[in-house]
């Protein structure tokens, strides 16, 4: 069984539907996925909001517990971890530099093999270059440098856009960005099954 964690800011709005939404569309497609959800900012014991609350009852969907800290073991239980953002995915891996090869945002898994994660790629081969150098009191030769500003602005956006304190309508439209980005990433959370002898 696969062990996936996604993680908003608070846990009270975005990775909590998500949560919901992936419990769902895994039992719908027969997927044997335990999820969990968590946020790099929240606090412990906060209920799901309101309208994030009705979403998810117009959808016939649970709502998931109180909101939790995202804790190093979180961390180690996810196989998978799937962020609302790019920041939050930055966050973690600061962080917690062990999730990197397992961190992503929620829509670059979904485009994972499509033309443009080519672009992604690159981008964060140089970015991580970058901070390496920085730790060394170097810097990015101006080549590089460009190219990794020219690769960012023809990035396509992987952020879900934060619903909290906007009216009913605009948490509807992000659940449905949501759930677009689950269906198509449902597929793939079966690639690289982990050894089962592994433990968590």
């Amino acid at each position: 069984m696969r062990h996936i964690l996604l993680v908003c800011s608070g846990n009270t709005c975005r990775s909590p539907m998500a949560e919901a939404m992936l419990v769902d569309l895994a039992r719908k497609v027969g997927k044997p996925l335990e999820v969990r959800s968590a946020g790099v900012a929240a606090m412990d014991g906060y209920p799901v909001s309101p309208h994030a609350v009705e979403t998810l009852r117009r959808r016939n969907l649970p709502v998931p517990g109180p909101s939790r800290t995202l804790t190093g073991k979180e961390i180690l239980w996810a196989d998978v971890i799937l962020t609302m953002t790019g920041s939050h995915k930055q966050a973690i891996v600061q962080r917690h530099p062990q999730a990197a090869g397992k961190t992503f945002t929620l829509k670059e898994l979904a485009l994972q093999g499509e033309p443009a994660m080519d672009a992604v790629a690159e981008a964060e081969r140089l970015y991580s270059e970058w901070q390496l150098r920085q730790s060394m009191g170097q810097t990015l030769d101006d080549g590089d440098r460009d190219k990794l500003y020219e690769l960012q602005r023809e990035l396509p956006d992987f952020d879900i856009s934060d619903p909290f304190g906007g009216p009913l309508a605009v948490y509807e439209t992000c659940a449905e960005e949501i759930a677009a980005a689950l269906r198509m990433v449902v597929d793939k959370l079966d690639q690289d099954e982990p050894d089962p002898r592994e433990t968590h």
